[in-house]
């Protein structure tokens, strides 16, 4: 999925990575309705150590028809090329110490409040990581706004046609 709609965050705009992170945990069953069905919530700030260092994912999962664990990272800005570099240090120590046999190789999902599609296939093209993405939005557009705004447009094609 690109873009996901958290409207049930009853927040206009987001402080922090902290606060987005709280808002998701108070409305979690929203949040995996909205993600997609088969998802179990395994923790939040989940810590990975790698060497002498401490890591800790925002949100993770596990998905159950997919076999594997998805890493969450939450961002409230656009989008920047170094959070693949974090998340594929993520995805590898989830890999090497948190995964089952079993299972497939983690996937790891960054969640921005906006992105450039040219900076994202640029920043993830050489990476081997099964990483992608998306965008959320808030709130949805209004409703009768978005009606004004299609009718105007339909006006508008009519008057052109004549």
């Amino acid at each position: 999925m690109d873009s996901y709609v958290l409207e049930f965050i009853d927040a206009p705009e987001l402080g922090n990575e902290r606060e987005f992170q709280k808002s998701i945990l108070e409305n979690l069953k929203n949040f995996i309705l909205e993600i997609g069905k088969d998802f179990s919530f395994i923790g939040n700030e989940y810590r990975v150590q790698v060497g002498n260092h401490d890591y800790y994912i925002d949100l993770l999962f596990y998905h159950r028809g997919l076999s594997c664990l998805v890493a969450f990272e939450l961002k409230i800005g656009e989008f920047k090329p170094e959070y693949i570099g974090k998340m594929n240090l993520y995805l590898e120590a989830l890999d090497r110490e948190v995964k089952k046999q079993t299972e497939n190789p983690s996937v790891g999902v960054i969640l921005c409040a906006s992105k450039d599609d040219e900076v994202v296939e640029f920043a993830l093209s050489r990476s081997l990581s099964p990483t992608m993405v998306s965008e959320y939005t808030l709130k949805l557009i209004d409703k009768n706004l978005l009606q004004r705004k299609l009718k105007e447009y339909i006006d508008i094609a009519g008057e052109t046609n004549e």
